[in-house]
């Protein structure tokens, strides 16, 4: 795995690591889409900066409270259930083997994430929770 990928911080510093590796090993004829959380590292003023420089990136952002749309949390919450909930962790190497244990058994048959939702499924679900979410509010 990338040394970028294993940085034990997420700041805009290694953000920027990431960007540029991406930049480094895409070539450079493409565009460059990113679909990312609303992170404050992802819009720190050092990668707006950094992007300005590089038009060829494009950052899309998921709503606010919407993590059901990014699948990597549905992968941490399966690493979350199935290696770490009801563990007892007396170090974080501990920790870091239960986790590479949990990934190296789910590596050796992966199976996709498949995700079947109709937009008129999606909406109806948003248009419930604002209903919902005003209702507490009131």
């Amino acid at each position: 795995m990338s040394d970028c990928y294993r940085l034990p911080k997420h700041r805009n510093t290694e953000f920027l690591k990431f960007l540029r590796k991406i930049d480094k090993e895409v070539p450079k004829g493409l565009e460059i889409h990113l679909i990312l959380d609303n992170y404050a590292t992802h819009k720190h003023p050092n990668v707006k900066d950094w992007l300005n420089k590089h038009p060829r990136f494009h950052l899309h952002f998921t709503p606010t409270s919407s993590s059901w749309l990014n699948l990597v949390e549905r992968w941490f919450r399966d690493i979350t259930d199935k290696a770490i909930r009801r563990g007892v962790f007396k170090s974080v190497p501990d920790l870091i083997e239960a986790i590479e244990k949990y990934l190296n058994a789910n590596n050796k048959n992966p199976k996709p994430f498949i995700w079947t939702q109709s937009a008129e499924t999606i909406l109806e679900k948003v248009k419930r929770g604002r209903v919902a979410l005003n209702k507490s509010t009131s």
